[in-house]
């Protein structure tokens, strides 16, 4: 469904030019070329909007839009084609990239997200683009950070999204990440441009959306998007600190030898903080560099609580000593047997 006010509500401010070029300056600097993802929603239509006026005043990045379709609603082809028409207003190339969720798929939300970004890389890879711009705002960073919260995340969850994270080479850009959605809104409804309004955004079947329906009552308790953007502002700030002081611990204390690491005795006298970080970066390369914090924690904690042991964990057998040595090789396969149903069970 398409949405466009004409009439800006006196209440909202439009993002000024000023701001945006505060805002695109410091996003954008570095990169040669960004692939700007675009879905058709006002975020994203405002970063397209944006940005687009932004590089048109000065010597600035390349810019390509693309809109990733999933297959999930059949009005998403109408706002491909809105987004299509935008791009065009403004000279930019565009794409549709065709990411359709296999079917019967679960975790949608989850799902489709992969899919999008391994999409958007790919393409961005295909253009010969060094970066991805996405129209993340301070709303959907308080989300992140509640969402991450009642996941029982740790510090470095709770810092929610950052404004520039880079994997492989290619660096996924948050320029509205400190803006609140309304103020995107406002500069839309200032210059009377259209956009569409995803229906799943208020499906209560998804967490987001049933967390956007909380919002009134959670702003009456102080949880605003300020105030948690805030939040992970700060944690984001503790989160550099402590990295930098396991990277530290890491030269001192981590060292390779083939397929096995060793943590030096040494490391026992540092913060538990920075002891279970540096098992962590230890154990990460047996599951892709992704661990699930509470495993981590209780290894961590079998090794203070026990004078010696061993345990499995990540694809690692790890082994500690009483003089506090920690030592870890890949675990040993496991051997299977017969069990008298048939079926075969780990000896």
């Amino acid at each position: 469904m398409l949405r466009k006010v004409e009439t800006p509500e006196k209440s909202e401010r439009p993002i000024e030019a000023a701001e945006a070029e505060a805002l695109f300056d410091a996003a954008f600097g570095g990169v040669s070329h960004v692939v700007l993802a675009v879905s058709g929603g006002a975020d994203s239509i405002a970063l397209l909007r944006l940005a687009a006026e932004w590089a048109q005043a000065r010597s600035a990045p390349r810019l390509s839009v693309a809109t990733v379709h999933h297959g999930l609603r059949p009005e998403a082809d109408q706002e491909v084609a809105l987004v299509a028409a935008h791009a065009a207003a403004l000279g930019l190339a565009h794409a549709r990239l065709d990411a359709p969720l296999a079917p019967g798929a679960t975790r949608i939300e989850e799902t489709a997200r992969d899919l999008r970004y391994a999409a958007l890389k790919a393409h961005a890879r295909a253009l010969g683009a060094d970066a991805i711009a996405t129209a993340h705002t301070l709303d959907d960073q308080a989300e992140t950070v509640l969402l991450r919260l009642a996941a029982g995340s740790g510090p470095r969850g709770l810092a929610g999204m950052r404004a520039t994270t880079e994997r492989e080479g290619l660096r996924h850009l948050r320029p509205l990440l400190g803006t609140p959605k309304s103020r995107l809104v406002a500069s839309l409804r200032s210059r009377g441009l259209a956009w569409a309004e995803d229906a799943m955004n208020a499906d209560p079947r998804f967490a987001r959306a049933r967390l956007r329906a909380s919002r009134a009552a959670l702003e009456r308790e102080g949880l605003t998007p300020e105030r948690l953007g805030t939040l992970a502002a700060r944690l984001a700030r503790c989160e550099a600190a402590l990295e930098s002081a396991v990277d530290a611990a890491q030269s001192a204390c981590l060292a390779q030898d083939g397929a096995a690491w060793r943590i030096d005795p040494a490391a026992a006298a540092l913060p538990a903080e920075i002891r279970l970080r540096l098992l962590e970066r230890a154990l990460a390369a047996g599951e892709g560099g992704r661990l699930r914090l509470d495993r981590v924690e209780r290894l961590a904690s079998r090794i203070a609580a026990e004078p010696a042991g061993v345990a499995t964990l990540a694809g690692w057998r790890v082994a500690w000593t009483a003089e506090k040595e920690i030592r870890g090789a890949p675990a040993p396969a496991r051997r299977w047997r017969g069990a008298p149903s048939g079926r075969k069970e780990p000896e």
